[in-house]
This record gives C-alpha cells, structure tokens and sequence, in this order.
C-alpha cells in the first residue's frame, strides 16, 4: 500500500485486509512523509501483520517497487489508501487459485464508488477484456485486482518510476507481451476503489495516460495507434451502464 497523505481513507482500506480470513497475510505500507494523521492511524491499529515505512519517496511507483522489495510472501497485491477489499474472503480466494493451479498471475474485476460513498457503486471494471492480444488497443487488467507470484518481479524487474501515471500499463504490457505468464482471469469484483484517482483524474489525466500507454507498447515491441487506443473508450462508457 503506497500512500501519502491519506488520513481520511487509510483506515477504511486498512481494516478491509485486517478483516481477510486468510490467515497468512502480510500488508507493508509505504507512506511518503504524510504531513496528515495517515501514520498515527496506521499504528493505531498495532497489528503485527502490518509494516509501516514512512520516508520521502519519488512518487507513487517508487512507493510500490519499495513495498514489493520489502514483501516477504510468496503472492504479491495492491491494494490503494483510498480503495478496499469487496468481501472478506477476496485474499483466501486468490490464495487458492494460485495453491490449485500453479498460476503466476490472478485478476479480476473492480467496481468503482464516489468520494465519501462507498457503498454507492457507479462502474464496474471487467477485467475479462483483457487479453494479451489486445495490449495494443490499451487494455489491462484492474491494477488493483492483479496478484503476482513475488519471483516475476524477479524474472521482470520492478516498475518503472520515470511514468507519470502508466508504469502499471507499461508493467502489465512487459511482463504478458509474450503470453508466457500462466494467468487466469476471476469473474467477480474484489476491489472496490474510490473514483478520482490517478487514473481517473479527468482529461489531462486521459491525455496522459494515452501517451504513456503509447510509448509503453512501443517500449515492449507492441503494435499500436491512437486510433486503437481511443476505441476501447465506447465499451468503457458501458461500464457505466452495467455496473454490477
């Protein structure tokens, strides 16, 4: 969990985790110098299952390669300040599709809420678009959604923080460019994530996130256009429509 600042959200997301019924879970925090109460509430919760680090950083990648490297599991996960898990069993359940199948990679799909109502959900993210083929029309699993075996950091490197708001793009695009990663595809929502994000941030947000998805196909040898970035976006505005 990177965050920065985050005094109004942590809490939320952090007793989600708490409240996983797999037992063997470990949630590392890596905060970026809050000047807010995000690091009083993290240690208010004294769980010996959370790790707090709490230090200037160059951004949010930096934040996340520094929590994977301090990782000490085997299955590797995100989960944002302002985000949380949809039900208490989303750890359990990933756990098992990695112990039956042999998996490096699970996804699934998120559904979007509003600042300050979480339980009103406006758009839910379907992940089963997403196929390796399709990289270079922009499509990725919810971020939020995707866990990893720890070792393809190793065999991939980490992500790269010179990306504004698509090194998570560019990460998904390296490591299933050749389709050699073992992945399956969950068809729930586990995540629930506040809108406004990175991501979301309005249309210079879009702008950039369509750039750097660009120059990240064209980093990892994917074919692409704007053109076939810009036409995920109708089925996009569907998500709107079919939201759970």
């Amino acid at each position: 969990m990177a965050c920065y600042n985050s005094a109004a959200t942590i809490g939320t997301a952090i007793a989600s985790f708490l409240a996983q019924d797999h037992a063997d879970k470990e949630l590392v925090v890596i905060d970026g110098a809050s000047r807010d109460r995000t690091c009083e509430i993290v240690r208010s919760f004294d769980s010996p299952q959370i790790t707090l680090v709490s230090e200037p950083d160059a951004g949010l990648y930096d934040a996340i390669n520094k929590g994977v490297m301090r990782a000490t599991g085997d299955l590797v996960g995100l989960l944002h300040s302002d985000d949380h898990f949809a039900h208490p069993g989303v750890l359990s359940l990933v756990a098992d599709q990695f112990a039956a199948s042999g998996l490096d990679a699970v996804y699934a799909d998120a559904a979007y809420f509003r600042a300050g109502a979480p339980d009103n959900l406006i758009r839910t993210y379907r992940s089963h678009y997403f196929r390796p083929d399709r990289l270079g029309w922009g499509w990725m699993p919810a971020h939020t959604t995707l866990f990893l075996r720890k070792d393809v950091f190793a065999r991939y490197g980490m992500y790269k923080t010179d990306y504004r708001i698509a090194a998570d793009f560019e990460y998904v695009a390296r490591i299933f460019r050749d389709d050699g990663l073992r992945a399956t595809y969950l068809p729930q929502i586990i995540v629930h994530m506040q809108d406004g994000g990175l991501s979301t941030g309005g249309l210079g947000a879009k702008l950039t996130i369509n750039r750097e998805v660009i120059r990240a196909c064209r980093e990892n040898g994917i074919a692409t256009n704007y053109l076939k970035i810009l036409s995920k976006y109708p089925r996009k505005v569907m998500e709107y429509v079919y939201r759970q």
